[in-house]
């Protein structure tokens, strides 16, 4: 039995953030809106959430989940070394529509996918989505629909795609961007685009003080 909570209303909104919560903590699924298109959760730490959500999309362990944290802070622990480019791109793009691919702490017993040792983290700009994230922690987060369809920028498409495989639906209203994040990689010493998304090239490549051009690489359109 799934439930859709109403955020717009303040006691809607606070008995979803609890049952969402709750959910988490249980091993279960929960769909949540961020500023760029509605997510699926699981607990990023429960790999047998992990592997539910990636059941529930239809979705092989050779595309990882994303991470979701919801402070600056939360990514000393999750990381090997915070380079300075990945530094700067935090202060100038977070919270925001910017995910950024970083190798993780060798110490985390987690299994998001076949990542190869690497994580995609990202900060998002919408406040029930950031609520959510203070109260449970890191969450693993990818695309509110079935593999190879729209993601929804609703909540009612993401209850028609995945409907009784998750358990409590945050509905925060539209999508704000419906685009989803630029994703930028700092796996190696020249930082290469991966995506782009909500946030330019150009804007990237003025902070991290080199040319448009030189970020794209083979970057998927």
């Amino acid at each position: 039995m799934s439930t859709v909570y109403d955020c717009a209303d303040p006691d809607s909104r606070a008995a979803g953030l609890a049952a969402a919560t709750s959910a988490l903590r249980s091993g279960r699924l929960v769909v949540v809106p961020t500023d760029t298109v509605y997510g699926l959760a699981a607990d990023a730490f429960d790999s047998a959430a992990v592997a539910s959500l990636l059941a529930a999309k239809g979705r092989g362990r050779d595309m990882p989940v994303p991470v979701l944290v919801g402070s600056w802070n939360t990514i000393d622990g999750l990381v090997f070394s915070v380079r300075p480019q990945a530094r700067e791109l935090i202060r100038a793009f977070w919270p925001g529509g910017l995910s950024i691919v970083v190798q993780q702490a060798p110490s985390l017993s987690w299994d998001l996918g076949e990542a190869r040792g690497t994580v995609m983290l990202r900060m998002p700009l919408h406040p029930v989505a950031l609520e959510l994230l203070q109260e449970v922690g890191p969450l693993a987060v990818s695309s509110a629909n079935i593999s190879g369809r729209p993601a929804a920028e609703n909540v009612s498409q993401a209850r028609e795609q995945l409907g009784t495989q998750v358990g409590v639906f945050l509905d925060g209203g539209p999508a704000q961007h419906a685009k989803p994040s630029t994703i930028v990689d700092l796996t190696a010493d020249q930082p290469r685009l991966l995506r782009v998304g909500a946030v330019s090239t150009e804007a990237v490549a003025e902070v991290l003080g080199v040319t448009a051009e030189s970020l794209i690489g083979s970057v998927a359109r």
